[in-house]
């Protein structure tokens, strides 16, 4: 039945899919790069889709779980910096590369890190309040950390960031769970093409990301590349292995991992360029690009774990 196939067809290929639309903005960017000024509400679908699945019970249960928030919020601000300094010094990276690395790692998680985390069946209740968390921290923790890594001042508005997750995360994800308490079996026939939806809106939205760096990509900054794929990739592996440690559920552990190892990489752009430079904006403009590519693959990886 074609209702059942296109959905299995989507979920079972969004890794080709998204390879297939970033060779073409690669190519031909204005293919793509339309969607840029989407992104938020592109964002917005998909939380809106995951509203629709879940229950408000689920996150009551995420009050239970405060150590585990707290936990989150530990290593999101230790390990990414912490890592961002150890990969700068091994790799001796140029002093804007390095500067852009740190500034990325001392960023709170982003909100992509919720849509992962809905597509690899990790606990979204849970990243989206450690998103909501560490971006309310974002104003004190991330300048803090700048400042005593690079002895530089910079300076983060707090409403604006709020307000920028409440608008493209809680509020359409709270529409979502009021349509369904009250729309409940009318919906029921839809909720299955929801991962679909999800996974191209991704795939779009990384293959604007694509286009909109492609100048970038194909300077080829292979040094860059490594420190950005090696940052995010410890930062998923510790996270997850630092969860699993505290004795965190299997769930939980994941949504840990991709809570610490995305990072908000639009804030890293726009802190380094206002402050630092633009070539200290690299990172932060691979990252944008990677911890996607990167995320796409482990849902998948970790929803096949669970078929």
């Amino acid at each position: 039945m074609i209702f059942e196939a296109v959905p299995r067809f989507i979920e079972k290929n969004f890794i080709p899919i998204a390879v297939a639309l970033c060779a073409v903005a690669l190519a031909y960017p204005p293919s793509f790069t339309w969607v840029k000024p989407h992104i938020p509400l592109g964002l917005g679908v998909i939380m809106f889709g995951m509203g629709l699945t879940l229950e408000f019970g689920d996150f009551a249960q995420i009050l239970r779980k405060w150590p585990v928030v707290g936990l989150g919020m530990v290593l999101q601000y230790a390990i990414m910096p912490g890592l961002a300094v150890a990969i700068s010094s091994v790799l001796g990276l140029p002093a804007d590369i390095a500067i852009g690395m740190i500034v990325v790692g001392a960023c709170p998680g982003g909100t992509a890190s919720n849509v992962i985390a809905y597509l690899a069946k990790a606990n979204v209740p849970l990243s989206v309040t450690m998103t909501l968390a560490s971006t309310c921290l974002a104003p004190v923790l991330t300048p803090a950390i700048i400042y005593f890594l690079l002895e530089r001042q910079v300076e983060i508005e707090f409403l604006s960031m709020v307000k920028s997750v409440f608008w493209i995360v809680v509020f359409p994800l709270i529409d979502g769970l009021i349509l369904r308490r009250l729309l409940r079996r009318r919906l029921e026939p839809f909720l299955r093409w929801f991962p679909s939806l999800s996974i191209i809106v991704i795939a779009l939205l990384i293959a604007c990301i694509i286009g909109l760096n492609q100048a970038t990509l194909l300077g080829l900054p292979f040094l860059a590349l490594l420190a950005v794929i090696l940052h995010n990739g410890f930062g998923l592996a510790l996270g997850y292995g630092l969860a699993r440690l505290a004795r965190c559920q299997r769930r939980d552990a994941r949504t840990l991992a991709i809570e610490v190892g995305m990072q908000n990489s639009g804030l890293g752009v726009a802190l380094a360029v206002k402050h630092f430079g633009a070539a200290s904006a690299l990172p932060g403009a691979l990252f944008s690009l990677w911890h996607n590519l990167s995320g796409v693959a482990l849902a998948k990886r970790w929803r096949s774990l669970d078929e």
